[in-house]
C-alpha cells in the first residue's frame, strides 16, 4: 500500500467513525448504556489485559466487541472492515521482507492462510477474546464449544475440515481495527500488539495444501480421474471415486463445503496409504529377488 493509499484509508476511516465516536464518548444511551448495564457481560478491561494495550478511546473498544445482533446503533462491522485491510497489509509487509525470493502467487497463498476465517477464529479462542463478545446469537456459544474441541485434532489449521464461527474471526479483525485507529493509524503499533497473539503464524515450511487441491494434484500426476458424488441433500455427505472406484467419504450436516472437503481428505488419505503400501511391497519384492 502506497503512502497516498494509506492517507486515503486514514481519511475514510476518520470520516466513517466520527459520528459513532462522538456518540460513544458522550455516553449516548443508544450506543453505550445498554451495554454497560448488562451484568452478564464481562468488563472489557480484561481485553486490554489480553492485548497488553490500553485504549485512549474506550468507545472504540466497546464498538469492537459489540455484535450487530444486539440491534444497537453501533456494531463492530465497520471496525472489522478496517481491521481486515490492516491485517492484510501487515502480512504483506512482513512476508515480503521475510521471503525476498518468493513470487507473488506463493506470497498470496501464505498471506491467505494467515488471515482466513479459521486462523483468526483460533486466535479469538486461544486468547479468550470470545468471552467478551457482546451478542444475541443463541447458537454461537455452542458453535464455539464445538469449534474449540474440533481444532484440537488440527494444531495449526484444518484446511476446511471444521465449521468455523465467523463471528470470532470478525471479532479479531474489529479489535485490530480499533487498535489501529486508537493508535493514530500506526501499523507498527498494531503489529507490536498482535504479533504474538497471531502465533503460531503459518510459514512456508508449515503451509499445507487444501485437501481438494491436493487430491486433484496427486491424481493428475498419475492420470487418474476424480469424481465427487454429491449426496448432501440425502445424507449430508459426499462420495469420492477415483477411476470409478470408491476411495473416500465425508459428512457434515452444517455446511456442504465442509462435507466436500472431508470427503477429499478421506480419499487423499486412502490413496496415499495405498501408494505407500505399493511402494513398500515393491521394495520387499526387489529385496527378495536380490536375495
Amino acid at each position: 500500500m502506497t503512502a497516498v493509499a494509506m492517507e486515503t484509508l486514514k481519511d475514510q476511516v476518520l470520516m466513517a467513525h466520527q459520528q459513532n465516536l462522538q456518540k460513544i464518548e458522550k455516553g449516548s444511551e443508544l450506543a453505550v448504556e445498554p451495554i454497560q448495564n448488562m451484568e452478564s457481560w464481562r468488563s472489557l478491561e480484561g481485553v486490554e489485559q489480553i492485548l497488553g494495550y490500553e485504549f485512549k478511546k474506550k468507545g472504540l473498544l466497546e464498538e469492537a466487541f459489540t455484535h450487530a445482533s444486539l440491534g444497537l446503533s453501533i456494531s463492530n462491522e465497520r471496525l472489522e472492515y478496517v481491521g481486515d485491510s490492516v491485517l492484510n497489509l501487515l502480512f504483506t509487509k512482513e512476508q515480503f521482507l521475510e521471503y525476498p525470493e518468493l513470487p507473488p502467487g506463493a506470497l498470496t497463498r501464505l498471506r491467505a492462510a494467515n488471515v482466513d476465517t479459521e486462523k483468526l477464529a483460533r486466535v479469538a479462542v486461544r486468547h479468550g477474546l470470545h468471552r467478551y463478545l457482546r451478542h444475541k446469537k443463541p447458537l454461537l456459544e455452542e458453535q464455539i464449544r464445538q469449534f474449540s474441541e474440533e481444532i484440537q485434532r488440527y494444531p495449526l489449521h484444518s484446511n476446511g475440515l471444521v465449521d468455523v464461527p465467523k463471528a470470532l474471526a470478525d471479532l479479531v479483525e474489529s479489535t485490530i481495527g480499533a487498535v489501529f485507529i486508537d493508535a493514530d493509524f500506526s501499523i507498527d503499533v498494531v503489529w507490536k500488539v498482535f504479533k504474538d497473539l497471531l502465533e503460531p503464524i503459518i510459514r512456508r515450511e508449515t503451509l499445507k495444501m487444501h485437501p481438494v487441491t491436493q487430491l486433484y494434484e496427486v491424481c493428475q500426476k498419475r492420470n487418474l480421474k476424480v469424481k465427487f458424488v454429491d449426496l448432501w441433500k440425502e445424507s449430508t455427505g459426499f462420495d469420492v471415486f477415483v477411476d470409478d472406484q470408491l476411495v473416500g467419504r465425508g459428512k457434515c450436516s452444517l455446511k456442504k463445503e465442509i462435507a466436500h472437503n472431508r470427503a477429499a481428505k478421506d480419499a487423499l488419505d486412502n490413496i496415499l496409504r495405498t501408494l505407500d503400501q505399493k511402494h513398500t511391497d515393491s521394495n520387499t519384492d526387489e529385496e527378495s529377488n536380490v536375495n
